[in-house]
């Protein structure tokens, strides 16, 4: 018999991916969801880009949380914590920066772990003055600390 593929069984297969050494088969997958006319939600975006992420795809990330707005479909904490956990990896801090500015500009609310994420980035990139401020927004906004 004939496996029907749906939304719920490409999210499965693409969170399978998730490990880091399958982001190729997920973005795949993606794609191949898309060309069954199924339409992706958030959490084909949000598998789709932390597969990526834990590669160290950053570019990809982005360009995953870019579709996702094309495709009206809209990003939550999650997927702005992937993909600033990805400007991490990459060592891309203002990118990480210009982030945690778009998720408080789309009303998401901030998460520890984006800000974590945008922290560690400017850490490690001698942006301690950064740092600091992403520190002082924490405090403003009353955000749990790790």
């Amino acid at each position: 018999s004939k496996v029907e593929w749906d939304t719920i069984t490409f999210n499965s297969a693409i969170s399978a991916c998730e490990d880091g050494s399958k982001w190729e088969i997920a973005l795949q997958l993606h794609s191949l969801m898309v060309q069954s006319k199924l339409e992706p939600d958030i959490f084909t975006f949000n598998s789709t880009m932390s597969a990526c992420e834990k590669a160290g795809q950053w570019q990809k990330a982005l360009f995953l949380l870019s579709m996702a707005e094309e495709s009206k479909v809209e990003s939550n904490a999650i997927s702005f914590s992937t993909a600033i956990s990805a400007c991490e990896k990459g060592g891309e801090w203002a990118r990480a920066l210009h982030l945690v500015d778009v998720m408080a500009q789309s009303q998401v609310e901030s998460s520890r772990i984006a800000v974590n994420s945008a922290v560690s980035a400017c850490e490690k990139a001698g942006q301690w003055k950064m740092a600091l401020q992403l520190f002082s927004l924490m405090a403003q906004n009353k955000m749990e600390r790790d």
